[in-house]
């Protein structure tokens, strides 16, 4: 055991720790990612200014909200008084105290309690429910979504590979507006969609317009919106403007996931998305339009980039709140492997993150796999880019992906054989983007991930 002096300092990984199980002790929880980014700033002696800055967050958020909460729940879980000023020697007293005996559990081999068996066994497929403990927030990006879209005419743009949480954050963001009065919500994927519907713009937004109403329980009335001396687009304004929105009494929060079905079929995509450009605006028109836009807030959610020529001005991928999912941080990691009851060391999450660069999916995985004690972690990376490994699923479903396009699997052997950033074909690029096998750089892609860079080298001639 490393012996810990009786002083004002204290790494801030021993810090972590004691906090973090003090607050599960007492209250079942963990520390959030944000109280956890205001604790490193206050051992740091950042002011809550910096801290705000570093985070994404607006000042007087951290300053008049989650700063003050954070001490309070500190001293009650502590079971003294902790403040800003005296966090520091808080912590490094507990430290002490627990390093000389007067714990049961010294600081340094101090877990969190393990999560019960339902949270230990949970296995991450799909979407992350709501009351999962599971869920990593990202910092600053949660609270964006959820204040944008109380705004009127709110549109909010979520954009990232294949199972990086695009739909885990949208079911929040939907949950979050449920809370507010008058609020009704949908969830469209489009994926749902019969192929041949794409291909005429009439019959692809009369789905729409019905598969909405269907979810909103209210009377098919498509048919009598639907008029002959008026274009498609016209006739599916109309039917929100006229019978949707002002019979729901309210806000209605329209999501759209899986938009990139639309990019494949150029017949109908110019004119859809030059639809959902021109419901933004109305609602921009406030007075001098019509105020039943204002109640539409729209969340598109797609996972590669906008390839499609699209008219800056009628585009709606350049308006409303743009979000960006990024993988894993360490920070994060350390958090989710804490909610499985695991104590990686700090070179067992390096070599776990080498491997899959903090993939939240990969992550997840690999975690989950680890706290039902199936397998070691050393045994999880040697078998990880093999097909009895735990990813086997999931990297033969990519492998017949790609043989099914044997152009786009030329493109990713050019990746995966070179050393360097390779530069493709835009929408080869694009494409393997969305999968989540490339890592866009530029005008240049790398392998996602060593897993994927291993597992396909060995399996070029695909």
């Amino acid at each position: 055991m490393i012996e810990i002096m009786k002083e004002d300092a204290i790494a801030f990984e021993l810090a972590l720790k004691i906090a973090d199980a003090a607050v599960f002790g007492k209250m079942q929880r963990h520390l959030k990612n944000i109280e956890i980014a205001v604790l490193k700033g206050a051992l740091s002696g950042q002011k809550y200014d910096k801290i705000a800055d570093d985070c994404g967050y607006a000042p007087e958020y951290i300053k008049h909200d989650v700063g003050p909460k954070l001490w309070q729940i500190l001293s009650v879980s502590l079971g003294e008084k902790v403040s800003k000023n005296n966090l520091m020697a808080v912590l490094a007293q507990r430290a002490f105290a627990e390093s000389e005996g007067m714990k049961e559990t010294s600081a340094i081999s101090y877990l969190p309690s393990p999560p019960s068996k339902q949270t230990e066994l949970e296995a991450p497929v799909g979407l992350i429910a709501l009351e999962s403990p599971l869920y990593i927030e990202r910092p600053g990006v949660e609270s964006r979504c959820y204040e944008e879209i109380t705004r009127p005419g709110a549109l909010i743009r979520i954009k990232a590979p294949s199972q990086m949480g695009k739909t885990s954050l949208m079911v929040r963001i939907l949950a979050h507006a449920k809370q507010q009065n008058q609020v009704n919500t949908v969830a469209l994927s489009l994926q749902r969609a019969e192929r041949s519907i794409f291909n005429d713009l009439d019959k692809f937004l009369r789905w729409f317009c019905t598969s909405i109403t269907r979810k909103l329980q209210l009377p098919y009335q498509v048919g009598e919106y639907w008029s002959d001396t008026f274009g498609s687009k016209s006739n599916c304004t109309a039917y929100f403007e006229d019978c949707l929105l002002p019979n729901l009494n309210g806000i209605l929060v329209l999501a759209l996931d899986d938009i990139d079905e639309v990019f494949l079929h150029p017949e109908i995509a110019d004119d859809f998305f030059t639809l959902l450009r021109s419901w933004y605006e109305e609602a921009a028109y406030g007075d001098s339009g019509n105020p039943h836009w204002q109640n539409l807030r729209l969340i598109i959610i797609h996972s590669t980039e906008v390839y499609i020529p699209l008219d800056i001005n009628k585009s709606p991928f350049n308006v409303g709140l743009a979000i960006e999912l990024q993988a894993f941080n360490l920070l994060q990691i350390v958090d989710l492997q804490q909610r499985y009851g695991l104590n990686l060391s700090e070179n067992e999450l390096s070599e776990l993150m080498q491997l899959i660069a903090g993939h939240p999916y990969l992550i997840q995985q690999a975690l989950y796999h680890l706290a039902s004690a199936n397998l070691t972690l050393q045994q999880l990376i040697k078998t990880a880019a093999t097909d009895a490994g735990i990813y086997c699923n999931h990297l033969h479903r990519y492998l017949r992906n790609l043989q099914e396009h044997p152009q786009l699997a030329a493109a990713y052997e050019q990746v995966i054989k070179s050393s360097k950033p390779v530069e493709l074909e835009q929408l080869s690029a694009f494409k393997l983007h969305s999968m989540g096998l490339v890592k866009l750089h530029g005008n240049q892609v790398v392998p996602s991930c060593e897993l994927y860079r291993r597992y396909f080298e060995a399996r070029v001639e695909m």
